[in-house]
């Protein structure tokens, strides 16, 4: 008799938020009229704000639902009370280890697992640095043994968050035994920048704060509601060098994103998706949302629904692009979409992109629970 393969399964999802609430209309207000001298980009301020698919952010600065005149971070001819990036990384450094810690108990208890379980933890971050980091405080606060396997994935933009589950999902690979634990925290609000340019109030439009958390094992009787985790795939598509960039600059960290984005993961991502061979068209997408015409995109070449895209322009609406850890988010909300469905299993990809470019990929399937029907019949213990 041939031996069942282990279910490798994404068994707990946890996030957070802070707890100041930025709405979209409103922020777009008070940046206008911080940029009441220059016209031009008060105009595109008003169009960006309005067209990029958001309608509210979080931001652990509660400094930026002030206005204009006394907002520090806001557009501004007089540099010298912008915030630098010292003062920014102070704020990352108080703010980000309570949000992590939430979210990573959010998770922990979904997976209906202890500390004392994970073998590997994951932290991912692009928004700020410090040693000793978010990985050794999670280990003290959430009381992980002193000798997990730490693994902390720094500055590799939106897409490191899918990076850490295929990477996770490599490790469960080589030995059942492991669970990993992945903690995704970014403060992107910190990084708005006291400018007028397209570039600067383009980031400024769509960025929020938050952290998610997920454990990445086998799954046993005790989990309901996971995903499967299948083939996945990283590859550097071409062409996009210079069309997501992330540096350090004097006030914050100083990013570009380029029109081109959407127009070049609609041309070469299928390519990338076909290599993982999927017998059926996917059921479920789980895409990043790092722009609205990014998943308008993906929605047009391959003719999904609105419904298929829905926890993606969803989370994009009510957070904002969290970065590293949207993609999580957007999961959950998915997971969410089935349970009330009554969905018992379906299929899709996860997919992500980061600067470079970069895409990151992998199967998965929504399983309502990791106990086979038959069995479920034959042991009522198993039933919901």
């Amino acid at each position: 008799m041939a031996a069942v393969r282990p279910m490798i399964a994404i068994t707990g999802i946890g996030t957070a938020l802070p707890p100041y609430r930025m709405d979209q209309a409103d922020t777009a207000r008070r940046i206008v009229n911080a940029l009441s001298s220059n016209p031009d980009s008060a105009r595109w301020a008003r169009r960006i704000f309005k067209q990029c698919g958001v309608e509210s952010r979080y931001t652990c600065e509660p400094e930026l639902l002030q206005e204009a005149a006394v907002c520090r971070y806001m557009p501004q001819e007089d540099h010298s009370k912008v915030p630098s990036t010292a003062d920014r990384m102070a704020v990352y450094k108080r703010e980000s280890v309570p949000l992590a810690l939430s979210a990573a108990r959010a998770a922990l208890a979904d997976a209906k697992m202890d500390a004392e379980q994970i073998t590997h933890l994951i932290t991912v971050s692009c928004t700020g640095q410090f040693l000793p980091g978010i990985d050794a405080a999670l280990v003290r606060e959430l009381g992980l043994v002193p000798s997990v396997m730490r693994i902390p994935l720094t500055f590799i933009g939106c897409a490191a968050g899918m990076k850490a589950i295929c990477l996770s999902k490599q490790l469960v690979s080589g030995d059942p035994n492991a669970n990993v634990l992945i903690v995704c925290v970014e403060l992107c609000t910190l990084h708005i920048q006291p400018s007028g340019d397209r570039e600067a109030l383009f980031g400024a439009s769509f960025f929020g704060d938050g952290a998610s958390a997920c454990v990445i094992g086998v799954a046993s009787s005790q989990h309901q509601h996971v995903y499967q985790l299948g083939d996945d795939r990283s590859v550097l598509l071409p062409g996009g060098a210079d069309d997501m960039i992330w540096e350090i600059g004097n006030v914050g960290f100083d990013l570009y994103l380029s029109p081109n984005i959407p127009r070049l993961i609609g041309d070469h991502v299928p390519a990338e998706i076909a290599q993982l061979g999927n017998d059926e068209p996917p059921e479920l997408w789980a895409i990043h949302p790092g722009g609205k015409g990014i998943v308008e995109a993906l929605q047009s070449k391959y003719g999904l629904r609105d419904e298929q895209v829905a926890p993606s322009l969803g989370v994009l609406r009510d957070i904002g692009n969290v970065s590293s850890a949207t993609i999580l988010f957007v999961m959950k909300k998915m997971r969410e979409q089935l349970q009330e469905q009554g969905t018992e299993r379906a299929s899709g990809l996860a997919l992500a992109f980061g600067p470079g470019l970069t895409a990151e990929m992998i199967q998965i399937t929504y399983v309502a629970s990791s106990v086979p029907s038959k069995r479920r019949k034959e042991n009522s213990h198993y039933v919901s």
